[in-house]
């Protein structure tokens, strides 16, 4: 079976953020640099362990190309940092006191075949985890292409209706207003609404 590719599109769209709004930008090329060179790394000792061309890595740090996510990914393992942490100085500490309020349906909506997403607190970007609230319009497993699989644990609350939550290593559950659920995101997962409304439910994926 082939892998659903909407609901991660919107996770890979969230960890692939630039600098925060309301924060000072992040030069990203200066930060890779500064990282490389706090390993004692020479251009080309930094490209072999991130998997990258030298040029590519080159141009990155001289701010000549902007990074894919998938690029951004092989900087991180290849450093040895999670992908927020490129956009993020040292703070020694500092508390940056962000805050975003989503007032009740005035998320960003973003619609697939099988959910309704309403994406939550999408101004801030460099978010460690990804809020959002679904409408499940899917009533059967044959909807899905296959199953939803991704990086990081996710977190599933129920808000109104049934549920039913497939996952690949586990027996169907069936779950209602209330429930929740905690799971590596990794693993292959699909929901679908059991009630004669589509059920409702909070999401919330870690993006590191």
């Amino acid at each position: 079976m082939t892998q659903r590719r909407d609901p991660k599109s919107l996770i890979q769209l969230a960890r692939a953020n630039g600098a925060d709004a309301h924060a000072e930008p992040l030069d990203l090329g200066a930060r890779v640099r500064a990282l490389r060179k706090d390993r004692d790394w020479t251009l080309e000792q930094a490209a072999k362990q991130a998997g990258l061309a030298r040029s590519t890595l080159s141009k990155i740090e001289n701010g000549q190309m902007s990074p894919t996510y998938d690029a951004l990914k092989k900087l991180a393992l290849g450093l040895d940092i999670s992908i927020p942490q490129l956009f993020t100085a040292p703070s020694d500490g500092q508390i940056m006191g962000r805050m975003a309020v989503t007032s009740s349906g005035e998320g960003t909506e973003q619609a697939t075949a099988t959910y309704e997403h309403e994406l939550l607190a999408d101004q801030l970007t460099r978010k460690a985890m990804l809020p959002y609230r679904a409408r499940v319009r899917a009533r059967s497993m044959d909807e899905f292409d296959g199953w939803v699989r991704h990086d990081g644990e996710e977190f599933l609350y129920v808000l109104t209706g049934t549920i039913r939550l497939y996952t690949e290593f586990y027996e169907p559950v069936e779950m209602r207003r209330g429930d929740s659920a905690y799971y590596d995101a990794a693993m292959g997962h699909n929901v679908i609404s059991t009630s004669e409304e589509d059920a409702t439910i909070l999401w919330v994926t870690s993006l590191s």
